[in-house]
């Protein structure tokens, strides 16, 4: 379901939404990699695209976070997305964009001077099993514990997520 957003076609329809973290190689492609499949088992492929990257670009071109590549595919996700730095032209590209903390919402900022906050939204919003946390953190110096945290909290917010895109688009689940 990834695709390069440089290959996206002018004509495209689809509802594109971009996760962002700091290194796009833990939470980000974990989100997309959940919210991927989500959409995939609900049968609406060709209602949404989906990517991530980071708001720093030293990971650039890296597959995710072994650790975290070892977590999410014991719960049944395969992250191969290639960490990659947001550009300007993603805020023109994708309707919503979605950080995992309010740092990363920072980075944006600083990034483009005028930021659509109508866009660009952060992932706590959607929790519904997990309410009191305010962001997804990152698991990157933690043990095993941290990967299996965010990868709850993810699963939750993407759930939650799709089914507010879905009311709000008046989708139907197929």
């Amino acid at each position: 379901m990834h695709i390069d957003n440089n290959y996206l076609a002018p004509d495209d329809n689809r509802y594109k939404i971009l996760f962002i973290c700091l290194g796009n190689i833990c939470r980000s492609p974990a989100a997309q990699g959940i919210m991927e499949k989500l959409i995939a088992d609900r049968g609406l492929q060709d209602r949404f695209y989906v990517d991530s990257a980071g708001t720093y670009g030293g990971h650039s071109g890296s597959l995710p976070d072994q650790r975290m590549r070892v977590h999410a595919r014991r719960r049944g996700y395969e992250l191969t997305h290639r960490s990659r730095q947001v550009t300007g032209r993603d805020f023109d590209t994708f309707d919503l964009i979605v950080v995992m903390d309010r740092s990363n919402l920072h980075g944006l900022r600083c990034m483009k001077e005028v930021v659509d906050e109508q866009k660009v939204v952060e992932i706590a919003r959607y929790l519904r099993i997990h309410p009191g946390h305010d962001c997804v953190p990152d698991p990157y110096y933690d043990g095993a514990e941290g990967f299996e945290l965010v990868l709850d909290l993810l699963e939750d917010a993407c759930a939650g997520l799709l089914d507010e895109l879905c009311k709000n688009n008046n989708i139907t689940i197929s």
